[in-house]
């Protein structure tokens, strides 16, 4: 697990960010587009075993990133949002048969076009 993250850089690189921004939809889809990938991305740093589906190590991760601002309730807010996230794309890569470290931008895509 790597805790060495910067939670205040971007984990999507430029070319990621311009894809979904030339993408032929809704702001709001897009912008929910993004959402998604910085959290994959962030999943894929904190699971860099595969074990996507360990609480413990989010919450860890979670939590040791939040001792950068000295504020617990960013811990658990970023925590629920991320496990949320986390949830969600387990069950979609489930449904659509890929493994949640293999979803790409069409993934997510058809994940915000099917709400």
């Amino acid at each position: 697990m790597s805790n060495n993250f910067d939670p205040l850089s971007n984990p999507l690189n430029i070319q990621t960010i311009q894809e979904i921004d030339n993408l032929d939809l809704t702001i709001m889809q897009r912008h929910h587009i993004r959402i998604l990938a910085h959290c994959l991305q962030i999943l894929k740093i904190i699971n860099s075993d595969n074990s996507f589906e360990s609480k413990k190590l989010l919450r860890e991760w979670c939590d040791n990133q939040s001792k950068k601002f000295d504020d617990k309730k960013f811990s658990d807010l970023f925590y629920h949002q991320l496990e949320s996230t986390s949830n969600k794309l387990i069950t979609f890569s489930k449904k659509i048969g890929k493994n949640i470290q293999d979803l790409e931008i069409d993934d997510l895509v058809l994940l915000v076009q099917e709400r």
